[in-house]
């Protein structure tokens, strides 16, 4: 009598970042997938309890004690989802070049190539003309310190996988929605405002004159996943839900999903900004390549949100 064939291991990832937003989603779609994670962050939270954990800041760490991490957990992949806006551009180098520099001569050092999939962001591309699809091949020409430094992260990823020392592959992702968004994100920071309103606050809002892509966190999660695999070593791809929404609406949308009455909406272009007034990405390759799309639309990932945030 055979005996079935034995079951392939476990993948092994190493998610970086692992606390933030896009970092927690990464390691719950992976343990949902059956993957074994090593959450690293500086610091554990609540939500790293079900994987294992390892705290380090990697870019005040020696590269060699990174790579010894790595080496003995047997990863098979690195996700780097760290990284944030910032408040200086000081700390977007310190967060977005000097880690992935030793990130990159950490993996160096392995003796084996895991797959390191880099989470970029779609604001490396820099302001684009209102209508523009943004492509893969669409110049890269940020203005703020945050695309400058994140195209920095990138450059060192795609520079690396050339000269063989890493297997890198990097997603460019839009501005996020859904559960637990970064704090100091427009929606993140709309959302504390209203958990914290009382009866009768004033709600009335003003917003960027603006169009903005935005996708599901868990969606984007599940984009790096299968970056982890796919044959797609050396390439730029982009994530996104391939819509230009209104900012506006996304504010009503959060207002309804909070059953809050909307005070009046205004829109300003005075109002400050982090990104372009337009994004609206091209997703065709990640469908390609990933066998990716998104899945969540813009009202079930802003209801999700709201959820997420109740005390």
């Amino acid at each position: 009598m055979t005996r079935p064939p034995a079951a392939p291991p476990a993948p092994r990832v190493a998610v970086l970042g692992a606390t933030g937003c896009v970092g927690r989603q990464v390691c719950a779609e992976f343990a949902r997938h059956g993957a074994h994670v090593l959450a690293v962050a500086r610091r554990p939270a609540p939500h790293t309890a079900p994987h294992s954990f390892h705290p380090l800041d990697v870019a005040a760490a020696d590269p060699a004690d990174t790579a010894r991490l790595l080496h003995d957990a047997r990863v098979d992949a690195v996700v780097n989802a760290t990284g944030g806006w910032g408040s200086t551009e000081e700390e977007m180098t310190y967060a977005h070049v000097r880690l992935v520099d030793r990130l990159v001569t950490a993996l160096a050092r392995l003796p084996h190539r895991p797959r390191v999939v880099q989470v970029g962001s779609v604001h490396e591309y820099g302001p684009v003309t209102p209508g523009t699809l943004i492509g893969e091949t669409t110049p890269a020409r940020p203005t703020s310190a945050y695309g400058r430094t994140k195209l920095a992260g990138t450059d060192a990823v795609l520079a690396a996988t050339r000269a063989g020392d890493v297997d890198g592959v990097v997603l460019r992702v839009v501005n996020v929605c859904g559960p637990h968004p970064p704090p100091a994100s427009f929606l993140g920071t709309l959302v504390h405002r209203l958990r914290a309103a009382a009866p009768g606050d004033d709600l009335s809002l003003t917003v960027a004159d603006a169009r903005r892509d935005y996708v599901d966190v868990r969606d984007v999660a599940e984009a790096v996943r299968l970056a982890a695999t796919a044959p797609a070593t050396g390439r730029v791809i982009n994530i996104g839900r391939g819509e230009a929404a209104e900012v506006g609406e996304l504010v009503r949308l959060l207002l309804a999903a909070a059953d809050l009455p909307a005070g009046p909406l205004r829109t300003g272009t005075g109002v400050a900004s982090k990104g372009g007034d337009w994004t609206r990405a091209d997703i065709r390759l990640a469908a390609r390549l990933l066998g990716w799309r998104p899945r969540t639309d813009l009202p079930a990932s802003i209801a999700a949100m709201w959820a997420a945030s109740a005390p």
